[in-house]
């Protein structure tokens, strides 16, 4: 399984203070998606608003090409557009209208709560 994640999303599905310092709480996600790419054997690709200098030699880092609103969401749907097999991607984002354009481009999803809790409870099981 392929996994596209909505990296604000998933940062933002829990309330821990991660506002007062995004790059870090951006990176601390990085390296849970690698131990869980790692593990599951999975070929994961972050997508963030923009540019912040986190790279991986594990999953892909990736950002859209210029911050404004819902930049990351239309390069999620490129992303997608663009692969030739969008049905074996599962899309983790809890935004309703990127999870339409998700479903609508062939892809599945996974809200990201549901994948955050999972990420934590695997580092909690390590």
């Amino acid at each position: 399984m392929r996994y596209l994640v909505d990296a604000m999303n998933v940062v933002g599905a829990r309330p821990d203070g991660w506002w007062r310092d995004r790059k870090s709480a951006l990176t601390a996600l990085v390296r849970s998606v690698e131990a869980f790419a790692e593990r599951e054997r999975a070929e994961v690709t972050v997508v963030l608003e923009r540019p912040l200098g986190i790279h991986s030699s594990v999953i892909t880092v990736t950002s859209a090409p210029a911050a404004a609103a819902n930049s990351a969401d239309d390069e999620i749907i490129r992303l997608l557009d663009n692969d030739e097999h969008p049905e074996d991607i599962v899309v983790i984002t809890s935004d309703a209208t990127l999870a339409a354009r998700v479903r609508a481009a062939g892809a599945q999803t996974l809200t990201a709560g549901r994948f955050r809790a999972d990420l934590e409870r695997m580092i909690d099981e390590n």
